[in-house]
């Protein structure tokens, strides 16, 4: 077994079961939250989250400043968090960090470095930090933290006797955005431009103009960029930029408004530096309509020109990317992507009026045909149309799109998963890997890759993935569990698998089989049951062979036995 030295962190919930006898769901829904935000500042401080088990929070770090730094600002976001919960419902975690000599064995840590963490960590009040002398004696001038010396304490199965010191919150203290100051790339979210028109039928407009930065943006791969989904969170709300920017760990925000009337455009923009709480840039563009693309694109290099780093500008080519000419095809795409991310049937039968009206304007709209393979895609995922004749047109679209234009990430995104679906291995990993260096921060092509590398066999490098995607998009779709529970189930990491699928709050009869099978192959025979029963009480006729293995692409026949056997191991019916 191979032994290192390293910084641990060790952290848990103070109070953790009398909340959950209190609110189960509400407790579980709090945890989630913050285990995600607690797993984005692990990995923005060059950390490696060891295990997350219950309430606790395990993890490595390369240093020990790190660690703390670490510690620190997840504490900060944390208080952030509570801040809008009842005093009684609040999850406070207390934290420990130790520097030391740990054991490695599959991945996970074992030895005194990690025990000692532990014992010091129940050492800590509540939404506070306790250290040892060690790593005491490696941050004090480094961090411009106050340390209160507790002495030496006697620790439970530790032999000699060990200095703790307690990290003091009232005197001198990190910056509330300490959870982005090691981050190795600027981070930043793009808010929803205000409509500023008094015509509701300009949001469409407004979010088509925001979503577009935020994706000329995205395909900088010296930036960290969070996704669509969750900027949008903030749409319509008074947002303090500061309170955002800590909740999510990001060191910049831009946020602006849009006026459109008749064939003018106004956008006014900024860009914030919200450690600092101070503008860094902000400009005004009063342009014609058809002007809009160009206004994107002076936006876009405007931000990355200032930022730290001094990204390079002229790396950003929009020419390859082939907009529209016709504004009123780029008007109706803009709506119906908007209408397509609400997930309900009506707005998806809309999306496709507009999607269909978009491509009759302009056929050679390689967007349009993209988007419109997506909205079938949806269409198919709900159930809301033929399979067979669902997948003709997704791949009759898709390829139309590629045929226009090659450099549309979305186009690729989609290709990889038809292809995916269709057991062309290779030819997924083509387009996956087209996606991925066209727009490394979108959200859905980065937990595509770790899905993807799951079925392929590689499950350890598709939970990094899958778990970047989640720090990308804090308020990601509950598929995105599914995901990384199969991820971890390939790993043979059942009870993780099993925390993860059961973070879907309405679960159907597949996720139910396979926490049946998470459970059977952990050794609970009796919750593997359970499970069974919930399964067939929902589908009667329920057969593995027939129903759950066609949703399965592994590439290697062993990795499918493995996941087949587990569904038989928990009793479902062949």
């Amino acid at each position: 077994m191979e032994r290192k030295l390293a910084a641990i962190l060790s952290a848990d919930a103070a109070g953790y079961s009398r909340l959950m006898s209190e609110d189960e769901l509400g407790t579980v829904r709090a945890l989630a939250t913050c285990r995600e935000l607690v797993a984005g500042v692990i990995a923005r401080h060059q950390g490696r989250v060891v295990d997350m088990a219950g309430d606790n929070v395990l993890a490595e770090f390369p240093s020990a400043v790190s660690a703390v730094e670490a510690a620190a600002a997840m504490q900060t976001q944390l208080e952030t968090c509570n801040g809008k919960l009842p005093a009684n419902r609040r999850l406070e975690f207390r934290v420990g960090v130790n520097l030391g000599e740990v054991v490695i064995d599959g991945g996970r840590l074992y030895g005194d470095g990690v025990n000692v963490a532990a014992r010091i960590e129940a050492l800590a009040e509540p939404g506070g930090i306790c250290v040892s002398a060690k790593v005491y004696e490696e941050v004090r001038r480094k961090l411009d933290l106050a340390f209160e010396d507790l002495g030496e304490r006697s620790l439970k199965n530790i032999a000699a006797p060990v200095r703790v010191y307690r990290v003091r919150s009232g005197d001198a203290a990190m910056p509330p955005a300490a959870a982005s100051a090691g981050a190795a790339k600027p981070s930043i979210i793009v808010l929803p431009f205000t409509n500023m028109s008094g015509d509701a039928e300009q949001e469409f407009f407004a979010d088509g103009l925001t979503e577009d930065i935020l994706t000329d943006l995205s395909r900088f791969h010296e930036l960290f960029v969070i996704s669509r989904n969750t900027s949008f969170k903030y749409k319509g709300k008074a947002v303090e930029v500061r309170k955002a920017a800590q909740e999510l760990g990001v060191q910049y925000v831009v946020e602006g408004s849009v006026r459109k009337a008749g064939k003018r455009v106004r956008v006014n923009v900024q860009l914030i530096d919200a450690e600092l709480d101070r503008h860094l840039w902000a400009e005004r563009y009063d342009r014609d309509l058809e002007d809009v693309f160009a206004i994107q694109d002076e936006i876009t290099n405007a931000i990355v020109a200032v930022l730290p780093g001094r990204v390079e500008a002229a790396a950003h080519d929009r020419a390859a990317r082939k907009p529209t000419e016709n504004m009123a095809a780029y008007e109706c795409v803009v709506a119906a992507k908007t209408l397509h991310h609400r997930s309900t049937r009506e707005s998806n039968t809309r999306a496709m009026q507009l999607i269909e009206r978009a491509i009759v304007l302009d056929p050679k709209y390689a967007h349009a045909h993209a988007w419109k393979a997506c909205i079938v895609g949806q269409q198919l995922t709900y159930g809301w149309c033929d399979a067979a004749e669902g997948l003709r047109i997704i791949e009759e679209e898709a390829l139309a799109a590629a045929a226009l234009d090659d450099n549309d990430s979305d186009v690729h995104r989609i290709l990889a998963a038809l292809r995916l679906r269709q057991h062309h291995y290779d030819r997924a990993v083509y387009h996956q890997g087209r996606a991925l260096s066209l727009n490394p921060n979108d959200d859905l092509v980065v937990v595509q890759q770790g899905e993807i590398l799951t079925w392929l066999g590689e499950p350890g490098e598709g939970i990094e993935w899958i778990r970047k995607a989640m720090r990308l998009n804090p308020y990601h779709p509950a598929r995105f569990w599914n995901h990384l529970a199969r991820a971890l189930f390939g790993a043979q990491r059942y009870a993780e698998a099993a925390d993860a699928v059961q973070r879907i709050a309405e679960p159907d009869e597949f996720h139910l089989a396979f926490l049946a099978a998470c459970f059977a192959m952990g050794g609970d025979a009796a919750r593997a049951g359970e499970q069974v029963r919930l399964v067939l009480r929902k589908k009667p006729a329920f057969s593995v062979q027939k129903d759950y293995l066609p949703t399965l692409h592994y590439k290697r026949e062993d990795h499918l036995a493995h996941h087949r056997d587990a569904l038989l191991t928990a009793g479902l019916p062949a």
